[in-house]
């Protein structure tokens, strides 16, 4: 199941099991049995997910073990475009009064895609499934 549905879904279980059962002790145990199942959850498919990386990864063939690496340096490469190259070459434009406009890259996609490839993209939606995110 997609992260992003888990927070939603409970947060509606929950209201229905402060409904269901009148005890507000047994409420609580209720919704954090129903959240550490959930956890759990994802925390097995999370590992199948490792699992199947590695073995795409021990595979003789560029086309199946490749496409991360690929994926890696294209967005390496576009980081390091995006935060040292573009910057040097706005600033030698200037410096040098040359009349071009260097390309920009689209930096929210490619942050994006970087914390995707990281594996830092469902840090957010932890936040705000443990209510601890800040609303700016």
């Amino acid at each position: 199941m997609n992260p992003l549905f888990i927070g939603p879904i409970i947060d509606v279980v929950g209201k229905i099991i402060d409904r269901i059962v009148p005890d507000k002790a047994a409420a609580e145990k209720a919704k954090m049995d129903l959240l550490a199942e959930s956890t759990r959850q994802e925390f097995g498919l999370a590992l199948e997910q490792v699992r199947v990386n590695a073995e795409e990864a021990k595979h003789p063939s560029i086309f199946v073990a490749g496409w991360r690496p690929f994926i890696g340096w294209v967005c390496g490469v576009a980081v390091a475009y995006n935060f040292v190259a573009y910057p040097l070459l706005l600033w030698g434009v200037a410096a040098f009064q040359i009349a071009i406009d260097p390309p920009e890259l689209f930096e929210g996609s490619l942050m994006e895609l970087v914390m995707g490839m990281l594996g830092l993209a469902g840090l957010r939606t932890w936040e705000k499934f443990k209510d601890v995110a800040r609303t700016n």
